[in-house]
């Protein structure tokens, strides 16, 4: 057994999920910290115009990442499964196939987001005209290096399928270093505005997914991949397995953000300071939910091996052990957030008109939370399966028929407004 592949078919469950899972924790902390880290000193030197910009175009660009990760995490649960039934020789053309398919996503996904920008901008109710040249600036920056962030979470979800939570970090750690000094030095200091927040934000990802294709290359035998140019061919065996599985898993994520999107549309015509609140607060709680979605991840391949090995029975353990410990990360973040909530937007604003709305946000924001906890136990379980297709039913109705529709029911039909927007998008988890 190599060091980089972990057998979770053996040992202690409850143990293995929770050093599997800290890792993944903190990868996932540090991976939204670059949008944060953004929003913070974009918030501080720039204004609510920029925080506005960066919140908004921030969650375009990351519409089409997460149909990149869709794709990723299919490419995870093959290379998980393959693991577990004891076949190895099948990993260098799975991953072979999936960073072949991934490059070409990622570009096709850019050109669209670099295209259709003043359409989308639209369609969102981006009318500040400072505001939406800021938000011009990030998303043709951010969209054109997309195929960075995608190569990253591509990485990143092959080690997961292996069983290895500590590389991901120190990929990520790199790269969260790097946009916090140039954010600085670009925003801060040099004052590029939002467009040096962006640079940032990019050249971080790009550095952290050579440093980590660097590192696999001088690691290739244990990898399981070669590198040579012949097996980057896309296999169509595993290709169609990889869009099978990934087309409901991209769909999933993107629905949901086209939710974001779409509730963002309708908070832009309250006001700039509450889309700069909705952002602020988005971005507290992505913070909150990407830490504890560590859980998810780091379920899903133990789910995925034990399946593939035809032991249900560890499947299904590692699904309670991980409500365990959701419930227990969720009732910790909820006592935070209601305690310290406010001091939490007053570090990325000093606009005294997010402050007060901060308030509203946080009553209507918190009864996503108990669904949260639930779903990481029964999303990976649904993903570690290969269950694509439920996968995608439950995104339809949380992206599409309940998050537009609570929004739209409580904001506009019931008179409620920002409360009522920010309730109905967390009611529908």
């Amino acid at each position: 057994m190599s060091t980089i592949t972990k057998d979770f078919t053996k040992g202690n469950i409850a143990k293995s999920l929770l050093y599997f899972t800290v890792p993944f924790m903190l990868s996932n902390a540090l991976l939204v910290l670059y949008s944060t880290i953004d929003m913070m000193v974009v918030g501080n030197y720039v204004g609510t115009e920029g925080l506005s910009a960066v919140s908004q175009s921030s969650q375009i660009v990351n519409f089409a990442v997460m149909v990149c990760l869709g794709f990723s995490n299919a490419g995870q649960v093959l290379v998980a499964q393959a693991l577990g039934a004891g076949k190895r020789d099948r990993l260098s053309s799975v991953i072979g196939t999936l960073f072949s398919l991934l490059v070409m996503f990622s570009v096709v996904l850019s050109l669209l987001l670099i295209g259709f920008k003043e359409t989308v901008f639209n369609l969102m109710n981006i009318t500040d005209p400072e505001t939406r040249a800021m938000a011009g600036d990030y998303l043709v920056i951010c969209g054109g290096g997309l195929v960075f962030t995608a190569g990253y979470n591509m990485v990143s979800a092959v080690l997961r399928g292996m069983g290895d939570s500590k590389r991901p970090l120190l990929f990520i750690v790199v790269a969260s270093v790097i946009n916090l000094v140039l954010d600085l030095l670009f925003t801060g200091l040099l004052g590029f505005g939002v467009a040096g927040a962006a640079w940032a934000t990019i050249i971080g990802q790009a550095a952290s997914f050579i440093f980590s294709v660097y590192y696999l290359y001088k690691k290739k035998e244990e990898f399981g991949f070669d590198f040579k140019k012949e097996s980057l061919k896309i296999e169509k065996t595993h290709a169609k397995l990889i869009v099978s599985l990934g087309t409901p898993m991209a769909i999933q994520s993107g629905f949901i953000n086209i939710s974001m999107l779409f509730v963002n549309a309708l908070i832009n015509m309250v006001s700039v300071e509450a889309s700069a609140t909705f952002g602020v607060g988005v971005r507290i709680d992505d913070i909150i939910n990407k830490i504890s979605q560590g859980i998810q991840y780091a379920a899903v391949p133990i789910i995925s091996q034990n399946i593939a090995a035809n032991d249900k029975e560890r499947a299904v353990k590692t699904v309670y052990w991980a409500w365990i410990y959701s419930f227990a990360m969720t009732v910790f973040c909820m006592l935070l957030y209601l305690f310290f909530g406010r001091q939490f937007f007053m570090a990325f604003s000093d606009d005294t008109a997010v402050h007060e709305m901060s308030g509203t946000f946080i009553s209507a924001i918190l009864w996503m939370f108990p669904a949260f906890a639930l779903m990481r136990g029964s999303g990976a379980f649904i993903q570690g399966i290969g269950n694509a297709r439920l996968a995608m039913v439950l995104a339809l109705l949380d992206g599409v028929v309940l998050r537009i529709g609570l929004s739209w029911l409580f904001g506009i039909v019931m008179g409620f407004g920002f409360y009522g927007f920010v309730l109905g998008y967390a009611l529908a988890p």
